[in-house]
């Protein structure tokens, strides 16, 4: 039987559908199974068949522009041997026993692991689906199995030929193999293919993909918070009286935890304009009333003290203080680091309504599943399976939206609660309260000093961390903290890769009431940033070029220290390091690892009237087999643009307590006219998967901040560059 291919408008109607459909997933245990949707098996899928041969991938991994719906799409069709533009893609529900996150042990997205924790699994996934539908196909034609071929989507054997929805009733009979032969690299016709388009390319574009701004339920309100304006303070009374005059408002409930007002309304202009008119009183007596530059002073005031911790095992500080003492040259240098939000392009929103069995349906960019789940079942006092998640796609998040606490998610399920539970409710945050909400990157000091013998060869580096903890106080501190020290404060350096002789690390912790949280590649952001710097500085005062400085502490022949070496080879050799530049140019270079993967940056700037221009960004980056080169691509270019706006001109300051800025002309991103070509360089490997999303932005701000050194000597220790006389075109 012979059957044409469905066209684009009727492939579209098919995906839509819902019917009869072969699943094959994975138990508990980690058990492939296979079944009909609707069966006796009870299984959530990772991939499900229909009967018109539509394969869709369930995506584990939320998708806030990253990549993760082409990238698990792209394991399953590969080892498939799917029609690409037959595929569809269905986020997970919530199910912490299913859909985990393999390195974390629980559902959720971050660390840059979505592709590399589910590189086997979605590749398993897809080619058990195959074997089960050969072997179907087999006997449903009574034909040997290893005469048939699987193409595109079709299966064949001699003159038959049909598409994959014909066998799945017969293959969900079918006991899965227990472990599936994966294709070898060398046939791969979809990993590794630089011109495979998105999966969400086309709904993003036509405005068809449904973020949590654009969910609407029935019977539906919207809610705003009015927060206290500086963390910490307590709710003490507030007056709603002129609320009432607002169109639309409804009402107004103080939180039961006392650090806001629910403000509800029929729209969300309505609910913004009344929470304007609440008057409300605060109690900041245990608040944070600290000015910025009051901080700025108690994290060096810490580095003039003896660390509290010690963070690099091995260090001897003894040992480190008497080598730099008696060095034949030394370099000391302080660094700072400000506060930094995440600023989305989606402020955070999401949207609870109540379900007639008792529990509640989430409709939310939903990044941890697996904190958000019983922390609302714990507010709601319903079972957790009665939480369910509906995840829709996120305008980006940068680790705003993974939380321990759930911060936003709490508030909306607080307010939903002081309604009454019996309308839904739709929390919206505005940019202002995007941006003076909190879960900010911790303010740091590091002081570094260098010794250096009388060849230029470093002799010894003491390296001194102060900032706040993110970890400390979270469920995560019995896990992650260890003998004091939080590793997301000292990432980057403590675990440097570079041969560095008495290396001793030290970390000292601040305290406030202000939330921290992760914020793109976490520690790496101020860390890399010291390193690489520091690191230039040395080749200066030895008159070393910077990249054999670097290449010189990378030789024990560690398989980390050959893949930093041979990305910073490739980043000279497509920088065309070695050639002069015009007069008022500058080159800077800055390497790191970071969430498993090797990146290294070199940025030229050009000046003009005093005025800096970043003319152009050349990236290698080592992160294994690349899934999607576009991808990998695009994420680096991103990480790049993210990492060099913050260090150019952002920051989060504060006036007695109170955040200064408010939106985007006080918290400007990255613009396309501030930065010329990007260049991104993928190194060629055969080891699994790594990290993309996060590590292109540790390196960017030290190659910058190097560049600019080498066209103007202007040494950049404190960021913002804005604020210490940096004028960019």
């Amino acid at each position: 039987m012979n059957k044409s291919t469905p066209s684009r408008r009727e492939f579209l109607k098919a995906t839509a559908a819902t019917g009869a459909a072969l699943f094959i997933g994975f138990d508990p245990s980690g058990t492939l199974k296979a079944g009909l949707e609707g069966g006796s098996a009870q299984l959530n899928p990772f991939v499900k068949i229909a009967s018109d041969g539509v394969v869709t991938v369930i995506i584990k991994h939320f998708e806030m522009g990253q990549g993760t719906t082409t990238g698990l799409t792209t394991l399953v069709a590969e080892e498939l041997d799917a029609d690409w533009d037959k595929t569809a893609i269905e986020f997970a529900p919530s199910n912490n026993d299913l859909y985990k996150n393999l390195a974390f042990g629980m559902q959720g997205t971050g660390g840059s692991t979505a592709i590399a924790n589910s590189f086997l699994q979605y590749r398993q996934a897809g080619a058990a689906a195959k074997d089960l539908l050969i072997r179907a196909a087999a006997e449903q034609w009574n034909v040997p199995k290893e005469t048939i071929t699987v193409t595109n989507g079709m299966i064949k054997a001699g003159d038959k030929t049909d598409h994959f929805g014909s066998f799945i009733t017969k293959a969900a009979a079918l006991e899965p193999v227990k472990e599936p032969k994966l294709k070898p690299s060398t046939s791969f016709q979809l990993i590794g293919n630089p011109k495979l388009s998105r999966k969400d390319n086309a709904d993003k574009t036509n405005g068809t993909a449904i973020f949590a701004m654009d969910v609407k339920v029935p019977n539906m309100v919207y809610a705003v918070i009015l927060r206290s304006p500086r963390f910490g303070g307590q709710l003490v009374s507030f007056d709603a009286k002129a609320a009432k005059q607002v169109n639309g408002f409804i009402d107004a409930k103080a939180l039961p935890t006392k650090s806001g007002i629910a403000v509800y309304a029929t729209s969300t202009w309505g609910a913004l304009q009344a929470r304007e008119a609440i008057e409300a009183k605060w109690d900041f007596s245990k608040a944070e009333n600290r000015s910025t530059e009051e901080m700025r002073s108690d994290h060096f005031k810490k580095l003039d003290q003896a660390p509290e911790f010690t963070a690099r095992k091995g260090s001897d500080f003894a040992k480190t203080d008497a080598a730099i003492k008696n060095a034949a040259k030394t370099i000391t240098a302080d660094f700072f680091m400000p506060h930094l939000a995440h600023a989305p392009m989606e402020p955070l929103n999401c949207v609870i309504e109540p379900l007639p069995n008792g529990g509640i349906r989430l409709h939310d960019g939903c990044q941890f599943p697996a904190f958000v789940q019983p922390t609302l079942a714990k507010i709601l006092k319903v079972p957790p399976e009665k939480v369910e998640i509906n995840t829709v796609y996120a305008g980006g998040s940068f680790g705003r939206r993974a939380n321990p606490t759930s911060d936003y998610n709490v508030e909306a399920a607080l307010a939903f609660q002081a309604l009454g539970g019996k309308k839904a409710v739709k929390l919206v945050w505005s940019r202002e309260d995007d941006l003076s909400g909190g879960h900010y990157r911790p303010m740091a000091a590091h002081r570094v000093a260098i010794g250096l013998d009388d060849k230029g060869t470093i002799t010894g580096w003491r390296h001194h961390i102060a900032t706040q903890s993110i970890l400390k106080g979270t469920a995560f501190e019995p896990a992650m903290v260890h003998e004091g020290v939080d590793h997301t404060s000292v990432e980057g350096v403590a675990d440097t890769h570079y041969g560095i002789p008495s290396l001793s690390v030290g970390l000292s912790d601040l305290r406030s009431p202000l939330t921290v949280l992760w914020w793109r590649s976490v520690g790496n952001t101020h860390t890399a940033y010291a390193m690489e710097v520091a690191l230039d500085m040395a080749a200066e005062k030895t008159k070393k070029d910077p990249i054999e400085l670097r290449l010189s502490l990378l030789s024990d022949g560690t398989k980390d220290q050959k893949r930093l070496s041979d990305v910073l080879k490739l980043v000279r050799e497509k920088s065309g390091w070695d050639k002069p530049l015009p007069k008022g140019w500058g080159r800077g270079v800055a390497l790191h690892k970071s969430f498993n993967s090797y990146v290294a940056q070199v940025i030229e700037v050009s000046t003009k009237e005093e005025a800096i221009k970043i003319e152009r960004v050349i990236c290698a980056v080592d992160c294994g087999i690349a899934v999607n080169p576009d991808v990998v691509k695009a994420q680096m270019e991103g990480g790049i643009g993210f990492g060099l706006g913050a260090v150019m001109r952002n920051q989060i300051t504060f006036d007695e307590g109170e955040v200064v800025e408010a939106n985007f002309p006080d918290y400007e991103p990255l613009r396309l006219p501030d930065i010329g070509n990007i260049e991104v360089h993928i190194a060629a490997s055969t080891e699994a998967p790594t990290g993309v999303g996060e590590p292109g932005v540790p390196p960017a701000g030290p190659a910058l901040a190097n560049a600019i050194f080498a066209a103007t000597g202007k040494r950049i220790t404190n960021l913002p560059m804005t604020e210490q006389d940096i004028e960019f075109v």
